[in-house]
């Protein structure tokens, strides 16, 4: 007759046995759930409804609306303008002669998420008006701007301004860098950040002087 202590010892071994057998026919999940949300994460959970990858930004994210609200300040309005079309001139001025396929789309959905994201939305939503009526042209630096000085003399035309020769679009905007390539400084220079947008770049660092300005 098998003792008390026999037959512990064969109910433990036999537990043992079963779990381990389970153990191979089904794994261990891997499942957590969020304590902050209460998610289930991991097999079986949300995260089979996930993407794989996240989503590439589309035609969507491009053409859509107007996101900033109107901008009532008309003292900040005029100086967002003014610095705005320097830097939109300059960029039409400084794109490529011969540009690539890749190029062109970036320039072209440069300026629809620009006309979203204008801080002044009252703006953007004029803007956004005049890609429709006058899309961007992107084949080369003379197309793309002159479109932009055209466009520019849209505005000028509602606000009643006088209309601007795009014929000096080089002597108002240039902003005497040329076309060389970017590449790395021949010395260090640690005091004068490209990024440091508050420097007036017109003015010797050290003395204050006005710089001569050069030509292309």
């Amino acid at each position: 007759m098998i003792s008390r202590f026999s037959r512990a010892f064969l109910a433990i071994m036999f537990a043992l046995l079963l779990i381990t057998s389970l153990a191979f026919l089904h794994p261990p999940s891997r499942a957590y759930i969020d304590p902050y949300t209460g998610d289930l994460f991991g097999e079986g959970g949300v995260e089979k409804e996930l993407p794989a990858h996240p989503p590439i930004p589309g035609s969507d994210v491009v053409q859509g609306g107007v996101i900033m609200p109107k901008l009532g300040n008309a003292t900040a309005k005029a100086a967002l303008g003014r610095a705005t079309w320097k830097l939109l001139h300059t960029i039409t001025l400084r794109y490529p002669e011969l540009p690539t396929p890749d190029e062109r789309e970036a320039l072209s959905s440069y300026f629809h998420i620009f006309s979203r994201l204008y801080p002044c939305g009252e703006c953007a939503t004029e803007f956004q008006q005049l890609l429709k009526k006058f899309p961007p042209q992107t084949s080369s630096r003379r197309a793309a701007a002159l479109w932009l000085c055209h466009v520019h003399n849209q505005v000028n035309e509602r606000l009643h301004k006088p209309e601007f020769d795009c014929a000096h679009l080089d002597e108002t905007y240039d902003c005497g860098c040329g076309d060389e390539p970017l590449s790395l400084p021949s010395r260090a220079e640690p005091d004068l950040d490209p990024m440091d947008l508050e420097r007036d770049l017109s003015k010797d660092d050290q003395t204050g002087v006005g710089l001569i300005r050069g030509g292309r």
